[in-house]
Formats: C-alpha cells, structure tokens, sequence
C-alpha cells in the first residue's frame, strides 16, 4: 500500500520554515531531514510517537530567542526538550511544531563556593552539576534516577525530586533563579543567586511548569557542602503493607533519614537479577539511608533498626562499608532499566500521604488481579512519591489501553486518599485528561489564565498538562 504524498502546503511551510531557522542558527543545527528527525519523535514514554515538523539545537540564550521569534511570528508550535528522558510524555511532538533541543547548552557558567552557588546551562545533566563541584566538597541535592541522562532543564520544567529529596527535597529547594525566553523571545531574568527574592514568586510559577510558560536556558542552582558520610539500611519484610506501616513508623518517631526507599517482590527479584547488588530473599524491600558523623549514623541507624524490629522484618542488614553502599544503591537506581528488559511498562508517579501507604499498596494489590497486570512497586517511599511500574505487551493489542485504564484508577486512588496525580514527572500527556480527578473546574481555569499571561497564543508545548479538549479550544480562540 503507498502511503499518500505529503500535503504541499505542509511542505512549503516547513521548507520556509527551514530557511528562516537556517538564518538564524548554523546549518547542522537545524535537523529536518524525515530519517533524522525520528530520534525526537517521542520521550521516555515511548508508547506514543509523532514525528516533529523539525528540530534545533541552539547553543546560547540569544540563539533560542531568535529562535522563538520566528517560530512566534510563523505561528508554529515550539515544543521545548531537555534530554529527552520524561515518562509522562512531555517532549512528545505534535505534527505541526518544531523541537527546540538545549542539549548543546551544558556550559558551567559560574561557581560561587561562598555563596554555595552554581549557574549553568540548562542543558547540562544532573549528575554533572555535582561533578563540577565534588572535588571542592560540595554537591547538588536532587538526584533522579535518570540523573547521569536528564537534563537540568527537564528538571525545572518538571520539578524533579529524587531518592534523597525526603531531607533535602526537590529542584524547586535548590533553584534559586532562571534566565528564561518567553515565545515572542524576550528574555528576562526571575530570581538570582539569593534566596527569596522580591516581589511575586515566579520561580514558584516557573518550577514544574512543564514547558508551558517559557524555555529556561540558564540556571541558578544551590549547591551544599558534602555530608561527613552515609550509610544505608536494608530492611526486608514478607508483606507490602507491612513495609508501608514500617515507614509511616520511622517518619512518625521522628527520625529524619536522607532517604527511604520502597521495592516489592518483583522489583527485587528483576534487579537483583539485573544488578547482583546482593538483596535477600523476601516480599518487599525498604532501603534507609542516614547521614552524618559515625555517631549520629550509628545512633540513627539503631533507632531505625528498633523500629524495624516491631515489624518483624525477615532481613536486616546494615552496609559496613562504602562499597556495600554503593551496591545497595546499584540496583535501586538499576531498577526501571532492569524491569525494562523484562517486559513493556508504563511508570506513574503519584503521590499519597506516608500514613496511605498500607491502604494503597492493598489497593494497588487488588487492581493487578482486576486487571490481570503485574505490578512492579518501586519508589520515595519517604515523601509518600510512589513510581508503580504496570507491566504490558506492547504487541498485544489492547494491552496499552489496559494498562492506561489500571494507571488512571491507580492515581485517582492517590488522589482519593489526599494525595496527587504527580510528584515529580509532570502532567504531560500521561495525566492530562486526569486533571479534573484533582482540580475543580476554576482551579484548572486559574492555571490556563496564567499561561495566557506567559503565552497568549498556547505555542510552547501544546497539547500538554491541560484536558486536550480545553487546551485546544484555547489555542484555537
């Protein structure tokens, strides 16, 4: 069967559309080439794919401006791309838009150790923001699991947490100011290398926007001095709920740990195969991990300990040395790539109260015999910020649908026990028209009023956060 022959009006577009990008931006840096373009035709969230019109790889703030301009002026849709390594769809292309990637914008631009400050390049990867810093004893706090991959810019534009976000929390505790370009591309300046500033609290609009309101192209960023040693805990238990009830006990004694962690059975079992990071034999896995001088992580880790022991843990293991700890560690941060080879899955994020998590975790239990879908239970279970990981055949037809229809009676579930659709990988497309399960009808509508604000003609990142109906009619009108 030929597949039908590209609209000519489409084609001239796009080719105007090429030529005025290649004025701007050097040749190379603007891909639009059918077979190139493919790479940025879907995120992590590979489930749904839809080729760009083109894409570009500016190198400066200047070059994204001019960028904006032309794309404002044309009318084209600008979906904004950090790495690429969001699960809830939020680099996801529409037919009509161009992809504006900072990958190439990873300079360091600044480094204040007084002030304990960083100013980079969005495009720069989490990970080596500490890199830029560790070896003047410092560190940059939010770790996502993907933070050898993802992107600062991703980070802000979903406000990223991590497993160690339970003591020092997420990207909006450690971003202190943005240099961001609005559609039209002006470019301003929110916030700078002070805590709080003046006036309204933009930097609160701008974090966890999602690409909605601009492109951030340089951040400022808090950097602290690196803890005198950590030391995890692994606590294995024959039940999910148990677990859940161990964890709400330790944030209720009121130790504060720099992480809680949560696996069940199969998450164990696929990681360990994965990674050989030694985990024991059991039904769920909870990894604590405490920080400080020998003392306070001795002391921590007794008190942790106690509280386990009411649970009647069947393993309890404390690591002794650095390289336990980093094992240990392996194969948490292993375990979406481990379940990855095992199976499709769709990875949710929604977050429940810490008190919830006996009652979710039974729920989350009888959905997988409702639905006939193995679960694999993997999260922050510290701050409540679970990543359930719904198994499926992406081969199998109406797989994909179960398996949407499993997650949005997961996170309404969350919503239902006081929690909400997202934690930290955003809204996208995964949970867009999940958004009234959470917010009344105004609430939804005092949000898209601040984005008239920031873009009146709904351009950057269409079809994204907002019910697709009530966005496309906004765009449209």
């Amino acid at each position: 069967m030929e597949m039908p022959a590209p609209d000519a009006r489409v084609m001239a577009r796009k080719a105007r559309l090429v030529d005025r990008l290649q004025e701007v931006l050097p040749r190379e840096a603007v891909i639009h080439d059918p077979a190139q373009t493919r790479a940025y035709e879907c995120d992590a969230l590979t489930a749904y794919r839809c080729p760009p019109l083109c894409a570009v790889l500016p190198s400066t703030t200047q070059e994204v401006s001019d960028v904006l301009k032309i794309c404002h002026a044309e009318g084209v849709p600008v979906v904004p791309r950090g790495s690429g390594t969001s699960l809830a769809g939020g680099a996801l292309p529409t037919a009509d838009c161009v992809i504006l990637g900072v990958a190439k914008m990873n300079a360091v631009l600044e480094t204040d150790y007084e002030n304990r400050v960083i100013r980079v390049q969005t495009g720069r990867t989490n990970l080596s923001v500490t890199g830029a810093v560790e070896e003047n004893g410092f560190f940059y706090a939010p770790d996502p699991s993907s933070q050898l991959a993802c992107a600062i810019a991703g980070n802000i534009a979903m406000n990223s947490g991590g497993a160690h976000c339970l003591k020092y929390g997420v990207t909006s505790n450690a971003l202190l100011g943005v240099r961001m370009v609005m559609m039209d591309g002006t470019i301003v300046d929110v916030g700078g290398a002070h805590m709080d500033a003046g006036g309204l609290d933009l930097l609160g609009v701008i974090c966890g926007s999602e690409g909605q309101l601009g492109v951030v192209t340089e951040a400022t960023l808090r950097i602290l001095p690196k803890p005198e040693g950590a030391r995890p805990i692994l606590i294995g238990f024959d039940d999910n709920a148990v677990a859940g009830a161990c964890v709400a006990d330790i944030i209720k004694a009121g130790v504060l740990p720099v992480a809680i962690e949560f696996m069940d059975r199969l998450c164990i079992e696929t990681t360990e195969s994965f990674a050989k990071a030694g985990y024991p034999d059991c039904n769920a896995l909870l990894i604590v991990e405490v920080e400080g001088s020998d003392a306070e992580i001795d002391h921590q880790l007794d008190l942790i300990s106690q509280i386990a022991e009411q649970h009647n843990p069947v393993a309890l293991r404390q690591s002794n040395s650095a390289e336990e700890s980093a094992r240990i560690w392996l194969g948490r941060k292993s375990a979406f790539g481990a379940i990855g080879q095992i199976s499709d899955y769709m990875c949710l994020d929604g977050t429940i109260p810490v008190s919830s998590l006996p009652l979710v975790l039974n729920r989350i239990g009888e959905l997988t015999q409702a639905y006939g879908l193995r679960v694999g239970n993997v999260f922050h279970a510290g701050d409540g910020n679970m990543h359930p990981l719904i198994l499926y055949n992406a081969n199998k037809p109406g797989d994909l649908e179960l398996c949407e229809a499993m997650g949005a009676d997961i996170l309404r579930l969350c919503v239902e026990v006081g929690g909400c659709l997202t934690g930290e990988h955003g809204v996208g497309i995964e949970k867009r028209d999940l958004m009234h399960a959470q917010f009344a009808p105004q609430d939804l509508e005092a949000q898209m009023a601040v984005k008239d604000v920031f873009d009146p003609q709904w351009l950057l990142n269409p079809a994204k956060v907002f019910p697709l109906e009530t966005s496309e009619s906004r765009r449209a009108g």
